[in-house]
């Protein structure tokens, strides 16, 4: 049996705002008998190998189908890429197409970031694998917890309502980025191949292993200055001891809530609140990686070493011996090997 099908000129919404709705809704619906026979057979969600998709209870009842799931991880940025080909189920005869187009888009995002972190960076990207001429709509990198369905779909929404071919059968592609933020909770044991961060801090004598299981970063910042100013404390405070009293009041003071860790935000206040201090933090044994350098312009610095398996912040006392490297350059915090003319 031949389909065919009538092309509708677009109407301008400033002009026929109700007919580019009513033509709109009544195309959305009703695109699936205008579609070519030689569309590919869709694949079930039972249909894919468990290893291109995540488990899902058969209960749990989701408004589309997943065609294909693939991911890829970038261990070096704490990356990782996410890519689903989906396709919406049908509505019911009586539901209006906008109100399900909304709860699919919902469902759709809360799948994704599901179980990210709030404070992990997020970013989405959709296309419209059955219309080349449909361009890439991308949300930027952006905290977990400022991605809801509510900002998805006031962007996508308005994009596929002025788009008069986007049809319920059409096969969209969903990539998600996601980067892991620092966040310090506290030490942990971990057991790793070779030698941990852990054991080579502790191997270290230019490393101050912070004892505290809990609020690491307020402790490691408490020894950092009290090494930097030569308290005499210095010495019970590397050893975990006497450290209580000055943490409380180094939060209460600064205002500083680390009940969910310490991340950029945190290291934001407390640079904020000691701007006589210049904190600076790297991202394990790696002169160039450099997670968090503060805006003061003191002298006084504040080397801090986290552990990112972990969730966990040290003290560096020696950046030279701790980096392994024979020079710094005290301007730019730059560790090399050779003297460069």
């Amino acid at each position: 049996m031949n389909l065919h099908h009538t092309t509708i000129t677009a109407i301008s919404s400033k002009r026929y705002p109700y007919y580019q709705n009513i033509k709109w809704q009544r195309n959305f619906l009703n695109r699936q008998r205008a579609i070519p026979t030689t569309e590919a057979p869709s694949v079930s969600r039972e249909d894919i190998a468990p290893s291109s998709s995540r488990n899902i209870p058969v209960s749990e009842q989701l408004a589309f189908r997943i065609l294909d799931e693939t991911s890829k991880s970038f261990p070096k940025f704490y990356a990782t890429g996410r890519s689903l080909l989906i396709k919406f189920n049908c509505p019911g005869e009586e539901q209006d197409s906008t109100t399900y187009l909304k709860e699919c888009i919902t469902a759709l995002t809360n799948y994704l970031v599901d179980k990210v972190p709030d404070r992990d960076l997020v970013g989405l990207r959709y296309r419209n694998t059955e219309n080349v001429h449909d361009k890439v709509v991308g949300f930027s990198l952006r905290r977990r917890d400022q991605l809801k369905p509510e900002v998805v779909w006031s962007v996508l929404g308005k994009v596929i309502q002025s788009n008069a071919r986007f049809a319920l059968t059409d096969r969209l592609e969903v990539h998600l980025d996601h980067v892991t933020m620092l966040a310090g909770n506290g030490k942990m044991a971990e057991k790793t191949k070779g030698r941990s961060l852990d054991v080579l801090s502790a191997i270290k004598k230019s490393i101050v292993v912070v004892k505290g299981a809990f609020l690491c970063l307020a402790h490691a910042l408490i020894i950092a200055m009290a090494r930097v100013n030569n308290d005499p404390k210095y010495a019970l405070y590397r050893h975990g001891k006497g450290l209580m009293q000055p943490v409380e009041e180094l939060i209460k003071a600064s205002g500083v809530d680390l009940s969910n860790g310490g991340g950029f935000e945190e290291l934001q206040q407390f640079q904020q609140y000691i701007s006589d201090y210049k904190i600076i933090v790297f991202d394990g044994l790696y002169p160039d990686r450099v997670m968090f350098s503060g805006n003061s312009l003191s002298a006084k610095k504040l080397y801090l070493l986290y552990n990112r398996d972990p969730g966990h912040y040290n003290v560096i006392t020696n950046l030279k011996g701790a980096m392994a490297k024979k020079y710094i350059c005290n301007g730019c915090d730059m560790l090399y090997d050779k003297t460069q003319v």
